[in-house]
Formats: C-alpha cells, structure tokens, sequence
C-alpha cells in the first residue's frame, strides 16, 4: 500500500525512509524549470564534473551548492543505489566478485571521506545489506568491534565482507587496515560469523585481503 504523495519531502532522512514505489512516484512528479534554476544546475554539473558527479556529492555539499535542499536529485541518488543493491542481492557475492567489486567503486570510490561498511551475507552467501558503520574524515573512519557485532546480530547475518574506501584513490591496505582486519575476524569468530574479505576500495581499483591471503 502506497502512503499519500501530498507531501513531498523535505529532508535527507524523509528521503531514506520512503518505499521503492514512493521513490520512482516522487521522481515522476513535474517542476516548473526556471531560468535561474538551470542556472544553478549548470554550475553545479561543471563543480561536480558532470553528471556522475553530482549523483555522487554529498546531500550536504549539494544543499550549500544549490542555496536549497536538492531533494530530487538525493532521490535520484538514492534511485541509482538500491538499483545497484537489488543487482547484487540476486546474486552470490563469492560468485559474482567482478558484480561486487563494481557495486562498491560505484558506491564509495568517490567518496570525499573514509567509509568504513558491512556487506552482509546469508548462510548461502548471498547479500542480504550494505550496512555504513562509520564515515570518518579525508584519511581514517573510526571502527568499533563492539558496533559491528551489534550489526550483524541485529541483521543475522552468518558472514560478513568487511568493506572501506581510500579517498587518496589509493587501495594498498595501511598497517592499520591489516591490526583492525585481525581483530575483526577474532571478535567475529567468537559469535560463528566468517570474514571472508576485506575490500579496500580506491579511486579505480579495489585491493582483497582475500586473494593476498591475508584472511583464511
């Protein structure tokens, strides 16, 4: 059942909580375009560098850009990443790596900030959510074991893929991605759940702890 359409909605968080049906509604339903308005766009195409771009930027960076809150496009955005979310659930992520990797470039290798995330899997590995645990600055996310064991609980989750960005556009693991990686998998396997990978994502590439061998 589809709620009334009368309000369209006014913030990010409106926006997260909509239903797919009232998303694709939301997006169909006509503006006026003004001179000034698409004066506004254009200049925000060119900051952005296009429109990958602009569906890419942070509701944030858009509402100081656009002096409004840019709800359509964050619904256009938010379109696009369920799209790719639906694509990879039907599949196996161990299965289908060239389908996972190109979900996560497109979902955080052009993030401005580190993003530490979950994909979680069921008994069959298969995705069941691509959870953000943390968002962090330009060079580090804060990761709390305690936080993901909450998660995957929360989810029943039987594995994870631990997931993180390097905005640097870099994907050679630090030291410390390697520390928090072995203290995942510890505190994990005390609740009989696997890590089976750590993806480090860059700009165009993304590097597995997995295929290292450095998760067994």
């Amino acid at each position: 059942m589809v709620s009334c359409l009368n309000s369209y909605p006014k913030s990010q968080q409106e926006v997260l909580s909509c239903s797919d049906i009232e998303l694709l509604a939301y997006l169909l339903q006509h503006q006026r375009c003004s001179a000034k308005l698409l004066t506004d766009v254009e200049q925000v195409h060119r900051e952005y560098g296009g429109l990958r771009g602009v569906l890419r930027a942070p509701f944030s960076a858009l509402s100081q850009s656009l002096k409004r809150a840019p709800i359509p496009l964050y619904l256009a955005q938010e379109v696009c990443r369920r799209a790719s979310l639906e694509r990879l659930k039907r599949s196996h992520a161990l299965t289908s790596p060239q389908l996972t990797r190109q979900y996560l470039l497109a979902e955080l290798s052009d993030m401005p900030y580190e993003v530490f995330a979950l994909l979680l899997l069921d008994t069959q590995h298969r995705v069941m959510r691509f959870h953000q645990v943390s968002q962090g600055t330009l060079n580090t996310a804060a990761i709390y074991p305690r936080e993901v064991v909450k998660i995957v609980l929360e989810i029943n989750a039987a594995a994870v893929i631990l997931v993180h960005n390097h905005p640097s556009g870099l994907c050679e693991p630090s030291h410390a991605d390697k520390v928090i990686t072995e203290r995942l998998v510890k505190t994990l396997k005390l609740i009989d759940v696997r890590v089976l990978d750590h993806i480090v994502v860059g700009e165009t590439q993304i590097c597995s702890f997995a295929e290292r061998g450095w998760i067994r």
